[in-house]
């Protein structure tokens, strides 16, 4: 199975990046599957990016398991994630508008045969996002985003997994937060 990983913290120490990043890749590499990383901090961003664009799309196209990885910075993903959505699932790669009259339109998606699991880590507490700001940064991210790219499927939201209060917990629950990546990991590799 061919596996991508996107890796979207700047900070090689992070829980994201040193936590999340490493436990999916050593699950991975522990399996002997084929895997690829896209570590968007290390990637050069400077214009003109298109030769870095076309090598994103082609890991898109190679891939069939995708593990996206982003802490939420000011209720959206990494500057380098957002920019990666708006240059990589471009119309005409990732979806295309279907005209449903001259005013309306609708999104076919064209990486609908993708696996996706993504992990969000927040810094604030779990109660106050999923209730006060309705959960926006996850509802953003899969009905904004990877619907149009994947479809709509019902594992686009359960696979979207976010982690709480990351700064402030234990080293207990982020071992909890990790074992949980293992698993899932596990279960997404199967063949």
């Amino acid at each position: 199975m061919n596996n991508l990983i996107i890796i979207g913290h700047p900070d090689q120490n992070s829980f994201c990046y040193n936590g999340i990043f490493k436990t999916i890749k050593t699950s991975i590499e522990s399996k002997g599957q084929e895997l690829k990383i896209i570590d968007l901090y290390s990637d050069s961003f400077t214009r003109p990016r298109t030769k870095l664009i076309e090598a994103y799309k082609d890991l898109i196209s190679w891939s069939e398991n995708i593990f996206i990885i982003s802490p939420v910075w000011w209720f959206r993903l990494t500057p380098r994630a957002e920019i990666f959505f708006d240059e990589v699932f471009t119309p005409g790669f990732a979806y295309k508008f279907v005209n449903i009259t001259k005013l309306y339109a609708y999104p076919k998606p064209f990486l609908k045969n993708k696996k996706v699991r993504t992990y969000i880590t927040h810094g604030a507490p779990a109660l106050p996002v999923r209730t006060l700001y309705l959960n926006s940064v996850k509802l953003r991210l899969v009905m904004g985003v990877y619907t149009f790219v994947f479809g709509w499927r019902l594992s686009l939201f359960l696979k979207t997994n976010q982690f709480w209060s990351v700064p402030f917990v234990s080293d207990k629950t982020r071992a909890k937060y990790l074992k949980r990546v293992e698993r899932n990991t596990y279960k997404d590799i199967r063949a």
